[in-house]
């Protein structure tokens, strides 16, 4: 695209600060673009009355942008958009300044809107879950350079190194550092049995007796029962959402955070036992920071 002409390119760009005509009214908004590329008023008409139906934008199309919520600004900022049927839609961020009821109801508006549209949308954010729970693909970057590109789901469950893995899920994914021994994953403080299949792909990998980095996410670790992979922990923050805790615990030395259901209760400075479903486990490399697979 760079030799193409920004005019011919067929873009559509929504920002994070709406940037709407304050004198204009909605209608006008969301019509300039189409009255700039001399369309027919008709045709302007149908597409802004179609816009604002989608967008739940109907009753509103006399009004200027001040007499607006933050969410009807940005929908209006939407709505401008997808008038011009627009082969691509680049959108950078614009939800960031709502609040968070509005981000979360702005967020299936956006989905129901690429469901209808059935258009390529490229959805910029520093937010995971809104990636997690609005994109068929994701596009993972640091310092501007591509770390892992796949579905959510695969992104994941199959981190392609520790960058990915600690950006994608909330809380994030919880990391330790140590080596393998043997057929156990070893800290100063920790043992912890590892899957003989897991334990065959390191040993293959030549790994054994090196040091790595473990990961495992909150909810691969269980505040019950006991096994060979059974610690003690001291919780230091008890945080209820609602239907879960969050356990903020220390570990011999370690700073784990632990999901756990809200059947049971959790208080700061108790001591409980915990299980690590080692199957669930990630192995990285400790100086290459890439996964181990």
């Amino acid at each position: 695209m760079n030799d193409v002409p920004a005019k011919s390119r067929n873009i559509a760009m929504v920002f994070q600060n709406y940037a709407l005509y304050p004198h204009m009214s909605v209608y006008a908004n969301m019509a300039f673009g189409l009255k700039m590329q001399k369309i027919n008023p008709e045709i302007i008409d149908e597409r802004v009355n179609w816009a604002a139906q989608i967008l739940g934008l109907r009753d509103y199309l006399k009004r200027k942008p001040g007499a607006l919520s933050g969410g009807q600004r940005q929908r209006v900022a939407l709505g401008r958009a997808i008038v011009r049927e627009a082969g691509v839609f680049l959108m950078d961020e614009p939800l960031s300044n709502l609040d968070a009821k509005l981000r979360v109801q702005m967020r299936a508006e956006i989905s129901k809107l690429h469901q209808k549209l059935k258009t390529t949308m490229i959805y910029v954010t520093h937010d995971q879950t809104e990636a997690m729970t609005m994109a068929t693909r994701i596009v993972i970057m640091k310092d501007g350079i591509v770390q892992q590109v796949g579905a959510p789901k695969e992104v994941y469950n199959h981190p392609a190194n520790m960058f990915v893995a600690g950006f994608i899920g909330s809380p994030a994914m919880n990391f330790i550092r140590g080596a393998i021994d043997g057929n156990q994953f070893v800290t100063e403080t920790l043992k912890l049995t590892i899957p003989q299949e897991t334990l065959d792909l390191l040993k293959t990998q030549g790994y054994e007796h090196k040091a790595v980095t473990m990961g495992i996410r909150p909810e691969d670790i269980h505040p019950q029962g006991h096994n060979e992979n059974s610690v003690s922990a001291k919780i230091s923050v008890a945080e209820l959402t609602g239907a879960e805790f969050m356990l903020y615990t220390t570990i011999g030395g370690h700073e784990l955070v632990v999901r756990a259901g809200a059947m049971n209760d959790y208080y700061a400075g108790e001591n409980i036992t915990i299980n690590f479903d080692m199957a669930k486990c990630h192995f990285f490399d400790a100086e290459t920071e890439l996964a181990i697979q």
